[in-house]
């Protein structure tokens, strides 16, 4: 079970910013900085693609609606990432079942993800774009420290993780009422659209 708080710390990452996680993880294991890293992770080809599609998340994340629409494209990708990340994890230590990791990594990064899109959309509701850019970045520097915390204090990596999940779920609580007013605004924009096109000139 050594492997499971790294596990449970990537799914949670993956959530946030899978490609940042394969990236970093690839890098570490390059480098030589940790062992635990699979060689699937650190290959050439699989570093340049999560490179370049994590400089579009980047772009993409900071941008208002555009960062919930691709947060809408990644509700699969991320959880699948975060699923496979562990699994591959799981596999390299042998210290925990491949399967019962991928379901750890896929449902923990299922949970932040949604608590990421929520968060994004409850910010969305403001009209000036400095909120997207500041929730963005803090969540790049998380995810970035939070792996590279996780490959020499697993453990306590995982209980920040874990921390950082709940307080999340706490945040979503409170702004409930800001997604709902947010997702009723974009009805009624779509309803006037709708009411527009079809109004005889």
């Amino acid at each position: 079970m050594s492997v499971l708080p790294l596990v449970f710390t990537s799914g949670w990452a993956s959530g946030i910013n899978a490609y940042a996680v394969v990236l970093l993880f690839g890098v570490f294991g390059a480098t030589g900085l940790t062992d635990e890293v699979p060689e699937s992770l650190q290959r050439t080809d699989v570093l340049v693609v999560v490179g370049v599609l994590f400089v579009c998340e980047a772009v993409a994340d900071k941008i208002p609606y555009v960062d919930s629409i691709w947060d809408t494209a990644h509700t699969v990708i991320r959880p699948v990432s975060g699923a496979v990340v562990a699994a591959l994890l799981a596999g390299q230590s042998g210290s925990l079942p491949e399967i019962a990791a991928g379901a750890v990594g896929g449902s923990t990064a299922l949970m932040s993800h949604l608590v990421k899109a929520g968060t994004r959309m409850a910010v969305n509701t403001s009209p000036e774009p400095f909120s997207n850019i500041a929730v963005s970045t803090a969540e790049d520097l998380g995810v970035a420290g939070i792996i590279t915390f996780a490959i020499f204090h697993p453990l306590a990596a995982a209980i920040v993780a874990g921390g950082l999940l709940l307080l999340g779920i706490v945040i979503i609580v409170f702004l409930a009422a800001k997604i709902r007013n947010f997702q009723r605004r974009k009805a009624e924009r779509r309803a006037r659209r709708r009411g527009a096109a079809t109004w005889p000139d």
